[in-house]
């Protein structure tokens, strides 16, 4: 499991986080919602190892993770699939896949996993030698997962699943997320679209001003009037 306890961090003097604390166990989907800057995206960044928390650490089955660089955070199971999707766009679509395995030693292993992502994402396999650069922006997210997914990661870290997709193009993704939960891979899922996120997930936090301000079942903080007029507009 993973367990982040009163982290502060940020970028030089400028502190984004305030003495954050959050919890995903073995086997959930947890999500973490709040508004644009509230600090989302610079806690996945603590967490996998890009930004050095300035209090507290992040435990990852009894493993402090805190000064640990990202290529052993990553061999240690933990996979990022960071917002804007950061592909390697002058590479295929297959060798940005296998840059995810870059750390792993088992090639049969491998080809297994790969063979899992073109299930997941049939349109992968057929733009297995195209660049990556040259793909529609779904086409792009589903390789920044499926590159992830090469790493055999234990837990996933997902900044923005959603954004600037439509709506057809993330019920795919949302099926493509259980479907990977189910092979037992936790996930911590930081998603702009407030409802998508609590409907498919267990439990939920919410940050705001870099601070974790509630907490609770997901289908609780759904129907919780603060969030429904705060973040559903209801």
């Amino acid at each position: 499991m993973l367990r982040v306890s009163s982290v502060n961090a940020g970028y030089g003097e400028i502190e984004v986080l305030w003495d954050v604390s959050l919890l995903v166990n073995s086997g959930e989907i947890v999500a973490l919602i709040g508004s644009n800057g509230a600090g989302k995206s610079t806690l996945l960044s603590v967490i996998s190892g890009l930004i050095r928390p300035g209090k507290g650490n992040v435990v990852f089955y009894g493993k402090d993770l805190t000064g640990c660089s990202p290529e052993s955070i990553v061999k240690m199971g933990i996979s990022h699939v960071p917002q804007g999707r950061r592909l390697f766009a002058g590479m295929t679509v297959k060798e940005n896949l296998m840059m995810g395995a870059y750390c792993r030693k088992n090639r049969g292993q491998v080809m297994e996993d790969l063979d899992f992502v073109y299930t997941l994402f049939p349109r992968l396999k057929e733009r297995e030698k195209q660049l990556a650069g040259k793909l529609s922006g779904g086409e792009q997210q589903m390789c920044a997962l499926g590159r992830a997914l090469m790493s055999a990661p234990k837990l996933l870290l997902i900044d923005e699943l959603s954004l600037g997709l439509a709506p057809v193009i993330v019920d795919s993704f949302i099926k493509a997320l259980h479907e990977i939960n189910r092979k037992g891979t936790m996930i911590l899922l930081v998603e702009q679209d407030v409802q998508i996120a609590l409907e498919n997930s267990e439990r939920a936090y919410v940050m705001e001003t870099g601070r974790i301000v509630m907490e609770g079942k997901a289908r609780n903080l759904l129907s919780n009037e603060y969030i429904r007029k705060a973040y559903l507009g209801l």
